[in-house]
């Protein structure tokens, strides 16, 4: 949706902050039972995380498995309105009558855009992708990737020339582009309001021993994700930043951040089975001459994903070492970093040569960096349920770190809560 409106319907309705797969879930299942719901989202995009992921579990599938029975779904249902580039500037009012100030930033491209990628053709201006995590460039005026929902171009503003350019101007034929587009704000009434704002992945950089600020062959468990998706910016092949060479021994960092009173004092949940998930991208890639070190602390891989860990043991080539790493250098003629470790099991002091090495940098709430309006956050920064007054609510990972499966659980609970909220009110 490129306006913002109230309920076309005139009935109260419930507000979603984010439009990650939690989001897209609770506004869904509040809709299909016959109540108004609103999506704001602060990206050009609806998905999240998950729409940068490569596999998702328990099947391992790509996410657009999902991600397009649910775009279809909120296409086809006049019950979901959809705010991209926007964000909630205000929170006001109670349980029942909440005002909530929303503001859509401009995208600069209009709904005649046909995503025919002419302007991309003619733009003069590069900027770092940041759905591939920097680790490729797109014009000034983009899609944000290529499987995007709403299917259409933005420009960043921040790189744009403007009318000094104009030449996205000038090709479009169907008059899709206005460059003096302005921000535009409206208060939206609704009975109930759920955050479902997401995670970003703790910056590893702060941990000057691992070396991801110093090595371009360290990187971190999503930009995995990004170079073994086949619309990542290696079309899906496992190559190592720095030069393109295969990565063929490849270490694990587990707790890279996590568990630490100097960084995340808390267990991401996640972070072991999706280490695990990425070594069958490695050894699937190269299944006759790569090797996996995977270092961990615990391993922590709940109910029946102790199968998942079981079948990865049975690898050979797969050397799971009980210790946390000390220290990651590279040799600087080969660019191949050593990882310097101690088995806590045997007290072996270990240097490993690798190709590339996958941080498991930990997942941190996005209200960190958003404006936290109309909720209180525990001392992780997570929107606990308890701390909530009446008519607010929170899911998926603004809640606490979960996994895909879990969130979409938790997100159908919590449109029931929501619609509830509203009945009682």
């Amino acid at each position: 949706m490129s306006d913002l409106s109230n309920s076309p319907t005139g009935r109260k309705a419930v507000l979603v902050i984010g439009g990650g797969l939690s989001g897209m879930t609770t506004a869904i299942e509040t809709a299909e039972v016959g109540y108004e719901a609103y999506i704001v989202e602060k990206s050009p995009y609806l998905g999240g995380r998950v729409a940068q992921l490569n596999q998702y579990f328990p099947k391992l599938c790509p996410p657009y498995c999902g991600l397009e029975i649910n775009f279809k779904r909120i296409r086809t249902n006049p019950r979901i309105q959809y705010f991209t580039t926007s964000e909630v500037v205000d929170i006001s009012g109670q349980e029942g009558n909440f005002n909530v100030k929303v503001r859509q930033n401009p995208r600069y491209v209009n709904n005649n855009c046909t995503a025919c990628n002419d302007c991309v053709a003619v733009c003069p201006v590069e900027r770092s992708n940041d759905f591939n995590l920097g680790m490729s460039k797109t014009k000034a005026i983009y899609l944000p990737h290529e499987m995007a929902y709403p299917t259409k171009y933005v420009i960043d503003g921040s790189v744009c020339k403007g009318s000094e350019c104009n030449k996205c101007v000038d090709v479009c034929k169907y008059k899709a582009i206005e460059l003096d587009m302005k921000p535009k704000e409206t208060t939206l009434n609704v009975a109930s309001v759920v955050y479902a704002t997401g995670w970003k992945p703790y910056d590893a950089n702060k941990m000057d021993n691992l070396g991801m600020q110093k090595y371009d062959n360290v990187i971190s468990n999503i930009m995995m994700e990004r170079l073994a998706a086949s619309n990542g910016p290696t079309r899906g092949k496992l190559v190592r930043p720095s030069d393109g060479k295969e990565a063929k021994t490849v270490v694990f960092v587990q707790c890279a951040g996590s568990r630490d009173e100097n960084h995340l004092n808390y267990c991401s949940s996640i972070c072991c089975m999706a280490s695990l998930k990425q070594t069958t991208y490695v050894r699937t890639k190269y299944p006759e001459d790569s090797k996996v070190y995977f270092f961990y602390i615990d391993l922590r891989t709940p109910g029946k994903y102790e199968k998942f860990l079981s079948d990865v043991r049975k690898d050979q080539n797969v050397h799971f070492i009980k210790g946390k790493v000390a220290k990651v250098t590279e040799d600087p003629g080969t660019k191949n970093l050593i990882v310097e470790a101690e088995n806590a099991v045997t007290f072996e002091k270990l240097k490993i040569e690798a190709d590339l090495v996958v941080l498991a940098s930990g997942m941190e709430p996005n209200l960190l960096t958003d404006q936290a309006k109309g909720v209180s956050v525990n001392p992780e920064g997570f929107i606990t349920p308890e701390l909530q007054k009446p008519g607010i609510f929170s899911t998926g990972v603004a809640k606490a770190p979960v996994d895909v499966v879990t969130s979409i659980q938790d997100a159908t609970g919590v449109a029931l809560k929501a619609i509830q909220s509203m009945r009682r009110a």
